[in-house]
């Protein structure tokens, strides 16, 4: 083992040694190297003659660029956009970010919630995978719900041989299924002495964000674990966070109730700016993490930091310096927040066109709708036709793009349609399948 991977490794250890038995063989094999990277940094405070370092090139103190390209980029300056980024991301913009989580997520202001400095990443499905290399291993168990965004079974199982444990995602109240869970997660601890679990609110594909009860409940049964002799990785996939449309849907992320629980319970929020700035293709995400009553300020996340930075060197070297100068900076405008909330309360309106669309008696035969509160999406449990067929007939008849998601659930992505073209969908959808179902019987 490299020196640097059996340093970090030794101080996880001494702070919380339950959070280095999480760690995969990968996980502790890897560290953050001392080289270029680190000479360079040096240098940048020390060679005030020459600095001839880092791989860029430079023209008059400034560094190099093409005119065709530089014009594109508006008021950011070459030295701003082009350069490379640190491994853990612009210090500015982990700093906004944070302060951010803090505005969205006040219970995280408590002294007994603490959580570590925001890291960077590309995107939130980079940091998922930079969470399956450091604390998956083949065989560990990767606990999920029926209803799931299915990247988790090609980041968890695919790549790293997590065997996963699942679900349903809804119980009989049509809320989310805490007995289930707490079930699933019992029979993970008599199984195995880790397990990893991933929480989507708002959820995809379903929309379904957990009430404050619900919350309380999850935290509750994952809190106990952890104290019974459970490792518990706990994900929060914080995608959708923020669009939430009934009063009665939690409010915070749930990493909120898991922060600073026991020794053995790693919270991770897992966010990005991806949905909750608009800006899906310019690929800036977070991980934070919270262990036991780990300070900020812990030797603890300095270790897991250098280990993400590992990762990501090794893999992509850093993420991109133009796509985080540009999330920074509209996180500093003055109108970020009342921006977001005009495109939330878009969304939010849209929602309740669904509903009041779905309100309809005339449609019960064909569908019973999930229930969903938040989020872009909600499904159809379709009563007598495949999603699959549906989904095919409503592509090559009507022209209309559906997900789906299993064998009776139809996904409709309501972010993506006007509000006034709401109630034409759905029209369209309820003939299609009343076809479908005429061909199948004839």
């Amino acid at each position: 083992m490299n020196p640097l991977a059996a340093e970090l490794n030794d101080a996880i250890r001494k702070e919380n040694p339950h959070v280095f038995e999480m760690l995969s063989s990968l996980g502790r094999e890897m560290f953050f190297p001392k080289g270029i990277l680190s000479q360079s940094a040096e240098a940048k405070v020390k060679a005030k003659k020459f600095n001839a370092t880092l791989g860029v090139a430079t023209e008059g103190g400034h560094l190099m660029f093409l005119p065709s390209l530089v014009k594109q980029l508006g008021p950011l300056s070459p030295d701003e956009a082009l350069n490379y980024a640190p491994p853990a991301g612009i210090a500015e913009l982990r700093a906004a970010w944070k302060e951010k989580n803090l505005h969205d997520n006040p219970s995280l202001a408590d002294p007994a919630r603490p959580m570590s400095l925001p890291i960077v990443t590309n995107g939130l499905t980079h940091g998922l995978s930079i969470m399956a290399d450091l604390f998956c291993e083949p065989g560990d168990t990767l606990l999920l719900p029926d209803q799931l965004w299915g990247n988790y079974r090609l980041t968890f199982a695919v790549r790293r041989g997590a065997k996963i444990a699942s679900y349903p995602f809804y119980g009989e109240s049509g809320g989310f299924n805490v007995e289930g869970f707490r079930a699933a997660l019992l029979q993970a601890h008599k199984a195995r002495r880790k397990v990893i679990v991933i929480l989507n609110f708002p959820n995809n594909p379903t929309g379904y964000s957990v009430t404050k009860e619900e919350a309380q409940s999850i935290a509750r049964a994952l809190r106990e674990a952890a104290a019974a002799g459970l490792n518990v990785v706990a994900i929060v996939d914080d995608a959708y966070f923020g669009l939430f449309y009934e009063p009665d849907a939690l409010r915070e992320s749930l990493f909120t109730l898991l922060a600073g629980g026991p020794e053995r319970l790693l919270a991770v929020k897992c966010d990005a700016a991806t949905k909750e700035v608009f800006v899906w293709g310019l690929r800036v995400g977070f991980l934070s993490f919270s262990a036991g009553r780990a300070a900020a300020d812990s030797p603890l996340y300095a270790a897991i930091e250098k280990k993400v930075c590992g990762q990501i060197r090794g893999v992509m070297s850093n993420c991109s310096m133009l796509s985080q100068r540009a999330t920074l900076n509209a996180l500093l405008s003055p109108t970020f927040y009342a921006e977001r909330q005009a495109r939330q309360e878009t969304l939010r309106a849209r929602a309740e066109e669904v509903q009041r669309v779905l309100a309809d008696k005339r449609f019960e035969a064909a569908w019973e709708p999930h229930r969903f509160n938040s989020g872009y999406f909600m499904c159809l449990k379709l009563k007598r036709v495949a999603a699959e067929d549906l989904r095919r007939h409503l592509l090559d008849r009507h022209g209309v793009g559906t997900i789906a998601t299993a064998e009776r659930d139809l996904r409709i992505a309501f972010s993506c349609v006007e509000k006034e073209q709401i109630a034409e969908l759905f029209d369209t959808i309820y003939r299609a399948a009343e076809e479908v179902r005429t061909m199948k019987e004839e």
